[in-house]
């Protein structure tokens, strides 16, 4: 068991420092909070994660946009010049 980086004799220890300073009474009520901060610690990550994601793929969608662009108005051009050339040439 690795929570955070500490193992099971350091959460046993803090555990028992815990009771010891806050009582019986008092360190459910502190799990419980301590339960609800870490959930909405992770819900938050995951929130920054997906905006992170959700940016990256905008610009890679705007990136592939741009360059299929380029590539239609390459061709385009290409056309344009073919055009021209025959037009040239059956004069």
């Amino acid at each position: 068991m690795n929570i955070f980086g500490v193992g099971l004799p350091e959460v046993t220890v803090i555990v028992i420092l815990a009771l010891i300073i806050f009582g019986p009474k008092k360190l459910p009520e502190l799990g419980k909070q301590l339960g609800k901060t870490l959930r909405s610690l992770k819900t938050a990550s995951n929130e920054f994660q997906n905006e992170i994601d959700k940016a990256i793929n905008e610009t890679d969608n705007n990136i592939s946009n741009q360059a299929e662009t380029k590539v239609i108005k390459e061709k385009e051009n290409t056309l344009n010049e073919t055009k021209s050339n025959i037009s040239n040439d059956s004069e």
